[in-house]
């Protein structure tokens, strides 16, 4: 009896996986170097693959189901061992589970920023953050390039690997759709949807691996291109620069604010008027054949002229000096364009305080003097 014993002790007649942990893709079946029995019990269950090695080579694969290993259920095993006459003993052969279920919520995310085109913003750089779910769909090329003879294999393992090729993917496939950088934002399922086909042949082909669902859950923009943005909608809310002209001088002799305050309100408008007589190609009120002007520009202008005195006024009155004070101040269109940039680029300079200006309400204004000062450093 004690034969008896030992001989089955030393005999695998069950196999089976019964620690179906969340997290584990593949498990190996531990043997502790016994031999499987002559017609031992194979039980795999749903969502379940066994896979049987031999001397590194693949055997049989089973799925859900019980089976009694016998020759004529495991003919690729019994030819790779060249029983010549049959399985009449027991054998060793690795045996792996792996677990085909399907694994959500895996995140993934772009570690260095994505470099893209935009019609808008020219070159930008933006990074990208979602959600992917994955489950194996080819055992064999799964255990040979990715779990190898890891006994537990998990997904945190595997995490770091598959991350980098999606967002690899992800990449090149974000930077050749041309979608606007505005738009991207309202496009996050089709974007998801569309990198599918493009993902999947790669992962199974590589990895044995199927993506069913890929998640877009943000693209973010740097912060320099989120302040232009903020910018163009302050813009568009103005509207009508004429009539936005008029309403701030309008409001400024309502206040009284007393003769500083009057004149600075009109030296904002003088500014703004003047931009726009430029935008027309025009002086500001030189030389102009009557009836060329729209008129809400022509009262804009008068309103200015006015503006100009009562400055005057106020520089002479406070011993300022005369009207040429108005003469040495610059918008942050006239600097930039005296400098061959754009406005947004002047107004980052201004607002990171590296050239000097004077804010009045929500403009600014910068002297010859401080613009030069600003080059010569």
């Amino acid at each position: 009896m004690d034969i008896l014993n030992f001989l089955r002790d030393e005999l695998i007649d069950i196999i089976e996986w019964t620690d179906d942990a969340p997290e584990t893709i593949c498990w190996r079946y531990p043997d502790e170097d016994k031999a499987i029995k002559n017609g031992a019990q194979l039980i795999v269950r749903e969502a379940q693959v066994a896979q049987f090695l031999y001397l590194g080579e693949f055997g049989d694969s089973f799925g859900p189901g019980k089976f009694t290993l016998r020759t004529d259920n495991i003919p690729i095993l019994t030819r790779l061992k060249s029983w010549k006459y049959g399985l009449e003993s027991p054998f060793k052969a690795d045996v792996y589970f792996v677990n085909t279920r399907l694994f959500t919520g895996n995140k993934w995310g772009t570690s260095n920023p994505i470099m893209m085109r935009d019609d808008d913003f020219g070159i930008v750089r933006a990074r990208a953050f979602g959600t992917y779910d994955f489950r194996v769909v080819d055992p064999q090329m799964f255990i040979k390039e990715v779990s190898g003879s890891d006994h537990n294999f998990r997904v945190d393992e595997f995490e770091t690997t598959m991350r980098s090729r999606v967002v690899s993917i992800f990449s090149d496939a974000l930077a050749t759709s041309e979608i606007p950088v505005l738009d991207v934002a309202t496009q996050y399922t089709e974007l998801g949807d569309a990198l599918l086909p493009l993902i999947n042949p790669v992962m199974t082909a590589k990895y044995g691996l199927e993506i069913t669902t890929f998640v877009v859950e943000n693209v973010s923009l740097p912060t320099e291109v989120e302040e232009a943005i903020d910018k163009r909608s302050s813009m568009a809310a103005v509207g009508n620069l004429d009539d936005y002209v008029k309403f701030q001088l309008g409001k400024g002799m309502e206040s009284g604010g007393g003769s500083g305050g009057m004149a600075t309100e009109m030296a904002v408008g003088l500014a703004i008027a003047q931009q726009i007589m430029q935008k027309q190609g025009q002086g500001l009120l030189g030389n102009v054949a009557p009836g060329t002007v729209p008129a809400a520009t022509t009262n804009a202008a008068i309103a200015t002229a006015g503006a100009t005195d009562a400055a005057a006024g106020v520089a002479s009155a406070a011993g300022g000096g005369s009207p040429g004070l108005l003469a040495d101040v610059m918008t942050p269109d006239e600097v930039a364009q005296a400098l061959g940039v754009t406005a947004a680029d002047v107004m980052t300079i201004i607002e990171s305080g590296e050239l000097k200006s004077k804010k009045i309400g929500s403009a600014h204004r910068v002297k010859r003097s401080a613009l030069e000062a600003f080059l010569a450093d």
